[in-house]
């Protein structure tokens, strides 16, 4: 890992100095800029952090974790889809939307804390479903619902979890949401659903983005580097029974003759089922579209996580954050607008929340905090998180969450 992050700043150097020689800077005071940037390059450290504790943000846990993960969980972690442009767009979205600052503000005690249907919450940051984050440590959710407990974090648990709804529940203190991967076989959705339910989860967020094959190939060259043995974890050409059948959520699930547990049929139908046979809040994860969210109000959907699975689930190089303001304006305040994809900045949240988000949910940067250093991992990343936020409404000059709105925001 060393070695990589000396040839990335070789790289870097090689770079700047291409640009600081082309005839297309010369004369214009951009040289002088590169040069201190390419000064900056040189003195930059090499070492990845040993600790928790020593992370200045959230992008130092990912080297650590990639140091320690099996090259293709890596992978399969980093990867979206085709050539990762949504992936990509996700994080670039936030540079077309940038804050207007307020002065001559008491900022000296900011309120982070709001309610997502009338509950309480400490900060608008909850933790995104990840599944199987037994491969990112040994106590997987258990740990991250340790970490989310800590900060005062609502956490959203994974159809694919590692570990029970039950066991993640307790050791987070607090009832948890549950992610319901829907399928096309309704005693799947019901049999999972009921267990959440029964296990104190308030609310089911449904994804609805995963109808569609995907071709993951950032996540399919790792794996063809990967050496590992992993036939103890992976059956080869597995059906669905064989697969699943000691997953933590699903050892009560009948799948006998299951070809796939893809939802590619699944409609509007599906929603109104849910809504008749559940007490949960009935959140869908995965709307990009004021069409869509209007649908979703016809249909009595009680929330929306405008999400495209943090970029693997299409192709359309658009990130959540264009796509967060005509949901809002289409919902109108009626229901919660919560958000996922590319969150790292503080400043990252704040521009949700101007652009009419209730809150957003973090995935990646937890799940490394959680491959580099477990339960403390995570507790960091979500502390800094928390930290950049409460610094950029005092940089911005609200004093409470709710105070945040379309005034301290322009699109580029």
């Amino acid at each position: 890992m060393l070695d990589n992050n000396k040839s990335i700043l070789e790289n870097r150097r090689q770079f700047l100095h291409f640009l600081t020689s082309t005839s297309v800077f010369a004369g214009s005071g951009v040289i002088p800029f590169l040069s201190e940037k390419l000064l900056a390059a040189d003195a930059l450290p090499v070492e990845m952090i040993k600790a928790a504790e020593e992370a200045l943000n959230v992008f130092d846990f990912e080297p650590v974790a990639k140091s320690r993960l099996f090259p293709a969980h890596y992978g399969y972690t980093v990867s979206g889809t085709d050539s990762d442009e949504t992936l990509l767009a996700n994080r670039d979205g936030f540079n077309r939307f940038r804050i207007r600052a307020r002065r001559m503000v008491d900022i000296r005690n900011p309120d982070t804390s709001t309610s997502i249907f009338g509950v309480p919450w400490d900060n608008p940051i909850a933790l995104a479903p990840v599944g199987g984050q037994g491969k990112y440590h040994s106590e997987g959710e258990v740990a991250s619902a340790r970490g989310a407990r800590a900060g005062g974090h609502t956490q959203i648990l994974s159809t694919q979890t590692s570990q029970t709804v039950e066991d993640v529940a307790a050791a987070r203190g607090a009832p948890v949401w549950f992610q319901l991967y829907p399928s096309n076989h309704w005693h799947i959705a019901e049999g999972l659903t009921k267990r959440a339910e029964q296990a104190g989860c308030p609310v089911v967020a449904v994804t609805v983005d995963r109808a569609a094959p995907r071709n993951m190939e950032t996540f399919q060259r790792y794996a063809r580097a990967d050496t590992t043995n992993c036939s103890q974890c992976h059956i080869p050409n597995a059906t669905p029974e064989e697969r699943l059948k000691d997953r933590a959520m699903w050892t009560d699930i009948d799948l006998t003759g299951v070809e796939s547990t893809q939802a590619s049929g699944l409609t509007w139908d599906f929603v109104e089922r849910l809504k008749t046979s559940t007490s949960m809040q009935v959140v869908l994860k995965g709307i990009v579209t004021a069409e869509d969210a209007r649908l979703c109000l016809q249909h009595g959907v009680d929330g929306i996580i405008v999400s495209n699975h943090g970029g693997r689930s299409e192709a359309s190089g658009r990130s959540t954050i264009e796509s967060l303001p005509e949901i809002v304006a289409s919902v109108g305040g009626k229901i919660p607008v919560l958000i996922d994809g590319g969150f790292r900045r503080g400043s990252d949240i704040f521009k949700a929340l101007a652009l009419g988000a209730d809150a957003v949910c973090v995935g990646r940067p937890y799940v490394f905090g959680l491959g580099a250093f477990g339960q403390e991992g995570v507790e960091k990343v979500l502390s800094i998180l928390r930290a950049e936020f409460r610094r950029v409404m005092q940089e911005a000059g609200v004093v409470s969450v709710g105070q945040i709105n379309a005034d301290y925001i322009e699109k580029i």
